[in-house]
């Protein structure tokens, strides 16, 4: 597994059906070694607080495998490396062999996945339609995100290396496969595995527990 670009872009303003929306997720390949923060990268911030960013956020990775499904999918759009508003463009990364919990060394950096992506309307924003976040949801090509545990240089062509794995062995594909599905009382020891990870985000974790304990009430 390996990174295959790293990129990074400050917010901007841009017009989206003549209206001002300001957005960090245009971001750019650089080549040069950049410092991994706690919060993000170095050269790199996110727009909106509220629903980005933050500490289980810090990194966005997005496989470079899902690009030839994209570019099927909206065969008018130039596909570059950070088309998805990602830090890291990976190769071998992907979301049905990462447990949330897992531990990475990327270049100095250590990395936990936490979550993956659940799409917002700025996403439609760069692909200049909102139909990419219905069809980014129903694909499962979510993209992890990660919390820096700690703080190093990364740059392209880094490997990157699984330093540990979490026993409740939850993958970033089941969390997304939750999200999406109606049926719940077949994910129960999904669910069940998945609110003991300590790394994945409270709110998650709250939601999946709202959900047993409906179904023990119901029973």
């Amino acid at each position: 597994m390996m990174v295959l670009s790293v990129n990074v872009g400050l917010p901007r303003k841009v017009l989206f059906n003549g209206q001002s929306v300001t957005t960090g997720i245009f971001k750019n390949p650089i080549k040069e070694p950049v410092m991994v923060r706690k919060l993000n990268l170095d050269g790199d911030k996110q727009a909106d607080l509220t629903v980005h960013g933050g500490v289980d956020k810090a990194v966005y990775s997005y496989p470079k495998e899902h690009y030839s499904y994209w570019r099927n999918q909206f065969s008018h759009l130039d596909f570059v490396w950070g088309m998805f508003g990602e830090n890291f463009t990976t190769e071998g990364l992907m979301e049905d062999d990462i447990n949330i919990g897992d531990q990475f060394q990327i270049g100095s950096a250590k990395l936990v996945a936490t979550q993956p992506r659940m799409p917002c309307y700025k996403l439609g924003v760069k692909f200049g339609t909102m139909e990419i976040i219905r069809r980014f949801l129903s694909s499962g090509r979510s993209g992890i995100y990660f919390k820096v545990l700690e703080e190093g240089e990364v740059q392209p062509g880094d490997e990157i290396k699984i330093i540990k794995r979490d026993k409740n062995n939850v993958t970033v594909k089941d969390i997304v496969s939750l999200y999406n599905s109606n049926d719940i009382e077949h994910n129960i020891e999904t669910m069940k595995r998945a609110i003991k990870v300590e790394s994945l985000p409270e709110g998650w974790r709250y939601d999946l527990q709202k959900n047993l304990d409906q179904l023990q009430s119901d029973q």
